[in-house]
């Protein structure tokens, strides 16, 4: 797994701290329960599968790797397989990655900048699936650069 890390600053965990993470993710997930197109492959409750993104953040970030303790080794394209993941989903994700990283606060501008732009990597190798021929999935929000505010 690579860890985005900027050796100058120390780690991204370290910079972000736990706490702005889980905020993160808890605004994450708001935005991933009401989007259309992601809302049908996720389960009606989130908390597991938050803090099991919550959990996979932190070691991916450089913090204690607490997903490999709980869970193994992440395997991510082979745990998300069963779910058909178009591009449109993948940027569909990252627009709602991207608004949590605009609407957390204490999230240092260049952080959201980091994490995006290596969770922006990990979205585009989740991709398993063709967009269907009749599909709109144009993720114009997914182009635009985080703003931490």
């Amino acid at each position: 797994m690579t860890t985005p890390l900027d050796l100058a600053r120390g780690s991204l965990y370290d910079r972000i701290g736990p706490d702005t993470l889980a905020l993160l993710v808890h605004r994450f997930y708001a935005h991933v329960a009401r989007n259309p197109d992601l809302a049908p492959i996720f389960p009606a409750d989130l908390s597991e599968t938050a803090r099991k993104q919550l959990a996979f953040l932190t070691g991916f970030t450089g913090g204690p790797p607490l997903y490999h303790e709980l869970y193994g080794h992440p395997r991510l394209r082979a745990r998300h397989l069963p779910f058909p993941i178009t591009p449109g989903r993948a940027r569909a994700w990252l627009a709602c990655m991207n608004a949590a990283l605009r609407e957390t606060p204490g999230l240092a501008e260049a952080d959201a900048h980091e994490l995006y732009a290596a969770l922006a990597r990990v979205a585009v190798h989740m991709v398993n699936t063709e967009e269907a021929p009749d599909s709109d999935s144009s993720g114009e929000a997914a182009n635009a650069t985080p703003n931490a505010t």
